[in-house]
């Protein structure tokens, strides 16, 4: 045999094994309707298949289970309520702050109290038993006095740089109109637990707010800092974690923002004749008038571009300066909205405090406080002058102890 007809021969016989080979991986049908090709995996590339398909399904089931362990809540109480304000007292209110407070909130479950801030005056107050409970957790509302307390110590001003990051720094305006939690946890850590519920109660929190309101309660403010595991001073200052607070203490605090620094005791006339012989009662007078536009700010760019821009839906008329704050506590979720209306002719007062679950939160109370300006503007409140005047005669009286007061 020649030695070309051997390469040849062993050339057939190479070719015919790397033929079967390939064979046993792949098997070509063909019929008279189709053209196409199946293909079959060997048993240990479809083991393989299966494993790597069962090991995925199990990793991504297991972080779904983290997502909505991290991220659901339940919670046992409704966002809504029928028939909110019957019960109340309303003979000396106001009935156009009144009616408009009423159908701004609907059917939502909670309180609104309008606050004439010259005065101490509240025009309004729907769902009276809510608004004098023993409050809630004040959520981000605690930040305005957490600020006021930072800014009374020098320790910033509302252009001071403070890290909420590794690398990130924001400044107060920025701070209160995004609610932001790391830049209110680190100014209160610096300024310290002594510091922090100093000023607090300086602003009314932890003792009644009202003068001769039957039935309002107290809210409370802890006598030590609350532990490290629940957040301590930090959370306190950004959450109002372990503090609870009543929408009228709110109020009056806003109220003294909106006056320049006079804590006025809050009054409820019942009467139109003790709405006649109505006298504002002084509390005290809080050092903060130099403070005001350092926050005036942050509380604008709230309802301009930050949390509580949903009031603009509803009203853009005047300047609306204001705070939003959401959270939960024991399946209860909180939504408050402390506001003023910064008008030539008068300022008002609104504090909004929704409880509930899902629908209820901080920029839905603003929402509601947008319908409330919407519907007073429509009727004329602000050019009306309603209310006492701003050079009301003023009544002072002495600071009493909280379980003294009347």
């Amino acid at each position: 045999m020649s030695k070309a007809l051997r390469l040849f021969l062993g050339f057939v016989v190479l070719f015919s094994l790397a033929s079967a080979s390939y064979a046993a991986h792949i098997n070509t049908t063909t019929n008279s309707k189709s053209k196409s090709q199946k293909v079959s995996e060997t048993p240990h590339t479809r083991r393989r298949i299966h494993h790597l398909a069962r090991s995925r399904g199990a990793h991504l089931t297991a972080a779904s289970v983290r997502t909505r362990r991290r991220y659901y809540e339940r919670f046992n109480i409704s966002s809504y309520a029928g028939d909110i304000g019957v019960g109340d007292i309303t003979g000396g209110e106001d009935p156009i702050v009144r009616q408009a407070a009423l159908d701004a909130l609907g059917n939502m479950n909670g309180t609104v109290v309008a606050i004439e801030p010259t005065s101490g005056r509240i025009l309004a107050m729907i769902n009276q038993k809510l608004a004098l409970s023993s409050g809630a957790q004040p959520c981000s509302t605690i930040k305005l006095s957490v600020a006021l307390a930072a800014l009374s110590e020098g320790l910033i001003s509302k252009e001071t740089p403070v890290s909420v990051g590794a690398h990130y720094r924001m400044n107060l305006t920025t701070a209160l109109a995004h609610s932001n939690n790391a830049y209110f946890e680190a100014v209160g850590r610096k300024l310290g637990f002594e510091k922090v519920a100093y000023y607090a109660h300086e602003y009314g929190l932890g003792e009644l707010a009202g003068y001769g309101i039957s039935g309002e309660q107290l809210g409370t403010y802890p006598d030590a800092v609350i532990p490290e595991k629940l957040g301590g001073v930090g959370k306190m200052c950004s959450f109002g974690e372990g503090i609870s607070m009543t929408p009228l203490q709110l109020g009056a605090m806003v109220s003294a923002i909106a006056n320049g620094g006079t804590l006025y005791y809050l009054q409820h006339p019942t009467t139109p004749e003790e709405v006649a012989d109505f006298q504002p009662r002084v509390k005290r007078q809080l050092d903060i008038a130099p403070l005001i536009p350092e926050i005036s700010d942050g509380m604008a760019g709230a309802v301009q571009y930050g949390t509580a821009r949903s009031l603009r839906l509803n009203f853009n008329e005047e300047e609306i300066l204001g705070k939003t704050g959401t959270c939960s506590h024991d399946g209860t979720r909180f939504g408050w909205f402390a506001s003023y209306a910064n008008t030539d002719v008068g300022r008002i007062v609104v504090v909004i405090f929704l409880e509930g679950g899902r629908p209820t939160f901080g920029p839905k109370a603003a929402e509601i406080a947008g319908r409330m300006y919407r519907d007073m503007y429509d009727h004329s409140f602000f050019i009306a002058r309603h209310g006492l005047p701003p050079e009301a005669g003023l009544k002072p009286v002495s600071a009493l102890p909280a379980s003294s007061q009347p």
